[in-house]
């Protein structure tokens, strides 16, 4: 089976790593437009450097409902998760083990930023995650 080829990065071929028929709670929709309206800053940040394919042209969806959880950023071409852990995450290990233990079982991959790296080091943020596309979704 050959992969499609999402994009480049630095000259590098990414590829699909597409999940079909992810399961998504249609009770959580009302909840992720509110999500998405509030916005909360470090997001709103990270948003303005993926929005509209902006970034190496990849398609982020914002707020997106998979399962029973809402996940702050989902590359649907690449199966994979950005969260972006704040204060809420404070506490929150074991929920957010057993959230990312069940979006790893459908084939996603996550990937965690530090609200405060997103605020304090955007461009070191933005380098370390076509870092981690490269290494996972290259051959």
């Amino acid at each position: 089976m050959s992969r499609e080829i999402v994009t480049h990065i630095n000259g590098i071929a990414i590829y699909s790593n597409y999940i079909q028929n992810l399961p998504s709670n249609p009770k959580l929709k009302d909840w992720s437009k509110k999500l998405r309206k509030a916005g909360n800053y470090p997001e709103v940040v990270f948003w303005k450097q993926v929005n509209r394919k902006q970034f190496h042209g990849i398609d982020f969806d914002r707020q997106r409902i998979i399962g029973n959880y809402i996940v702050d950023f989902y590359v649907k071409s690449l199966g994979l998760v950005v969260e972006i852990d704040g204060t809420v995450h404070n506490g929150a290990e074991k929920y957010d083990e057993r959230r990312d233990a069940f979006l790893v079982s459908l084939g996603l991959k996550v990937y965690r930023i530090s609200f405060y790296s997103v605020l304090h080091d955007l461009d070191n943020v933005m380098l370390n995650l076509e870092k981690h596309i490269i290494q996972y979704y290259s051959p």
